[in-house]
């Protein structure tokens, strides 16, 4: 029986139920769970009052990005992960945060990805691209001598390997849950090879605007890059500033998501041409399918879900964010 995964936007390396055996899903969810409260506990005590808005903006943007898959090879698409980008701009931790929510409402409420699958589906594309993207990235910032252009460039490299990571990753579960390895791993990689390629040119450009308009606001250049190379360069508050074009990238990536390639992605190719496409299960309920809004039909549909999921995924990581301020007592005054 085909799923609705399979219908409609079916995105990236997001692991639809049935794919995966109840053991290796919960083994998964396990930890991610402790990723996630390490995620919480470390963002506490390392947040200060600009990144919060910032975080809110990374997420929608992130989220918009997911929706406008391009293409690659013959027949396949790929989109952006977006770990790697937001552990460099904002920290491993913060980024493993901030991906979790953006991975945890597209399978809640868009039914993208399953929901036993989940906790694997954070894990891949949310804390292991965030942690690789910052483990690998920060030495290789080092051999530029600190200087901030060079973060664009490492962006670009690691936002490859955290795809790379990911898709090696969504293998190895898939044969622990019965694919041949020789069925997984080598079609898997290879697509991905070519999907990394966009997510490296997307991270540059996303970097190199941030390094450009607020070199200030990038978290991960602290004790890396000279004071002089985190002046900031542009005037006005931050809500006047980056945060508002941030956001306006994001509504403008959702306008433009009826544009995305309609050619499936890697894993769905993958899982097509090696014949285990139709493990995929429907999800128990439905909400806002497939990026959808039951009852509204064409590009209007996909829009207006869009922006909800924008709007939703600031607004969530906005109020986390503050409560984990307030926790610590250090809540900005009314």
């Amino acid at each position: 029986m085909e799923s609705q995964w399979l219908d409609g936007l079916a995105l990236g390396l997001h692991i639809p139920d049935g794919f995966l055996t109840t053991p290796v899903a919960l083994a998964w969810w396990v930890l991610t769970v402790v990723a996630i409260a390490v995620a919480v506990r470390r963002t506490g005590s390392e947040l200060d009052e600009r990144q919060v808005p910032l975080m809110g903006v990374m997420a929608a943007f992130i989220f918009a990005a997911q929706m406008l898959n391009f293409p690659v090879l013959g027949g396949t698409s790929g989109h952006l992960l977006g770990g790697a980008l937001a552990a460099l701009l904002l920290g491993p931790w913060s980024g493993v945060l901030v991906m979790a929510v953006v991975v945890g409402l597209q399978a809640l409420l868009f039914q993208d990805g399953g929901l036993l699958a989940m906790g694997a589906n954070i894990f891949n594309m949310g804390v292991a691209t965030a942690l690789v993207g910052y483990g690998a990235g920060m030495p290789l910032l080092r051999l530029f001598g600190g200087r901030s252009w060079g973060l664009a460039i490492v962006g670009f490299v690691v936002a490859w390997l955290s795809v790379m990571v990911a898709a090696l990753l969504t293998s190895v579960q898939l044969v622990l849950s019965g694919v041949p390895a020789a069925v997984a791993f080598p079609p898997m990689l290879f697509v991905h090879t070519f999907i990394g390629i966009g997510e490296g040119l997307i991270t540059f450009a996303a970097i190199a605007f941030i390094i450009a308009t607020r070199p200030d606001l990038v978290k991960s250049l602290a004790g890396v890059v000279s004071p002089a190379g985190l002046e900031r360069r542009a005037g006005g508050g931050l809500i006047g500033g980056v945060t508002v074009v941030g956001l306006l990238f994001a509504v403008g990536a959702a306008l433009a998501s009826p544009l995305a390639s309609g050619d499936p992605d890697g894993l769905e190719r993958v899982a097509e041409d090696q014949g285990f496409l139709g493990r995929a299960s429907d999800a128990p309920y439905a909400i806002l399918p497939d990026y959808t809004i039951p009852g509204i039909d064409g590009s209007i549909s996909t829009i207006l879900s869009g922006v909800i999921g924008v709007a939703l995924v600031f607004v969530l990581i906005y109020g986390i964010t503050q409560a984990v301020r307030a926790r610590r007592g250090d809540a900005p005054n009314a």
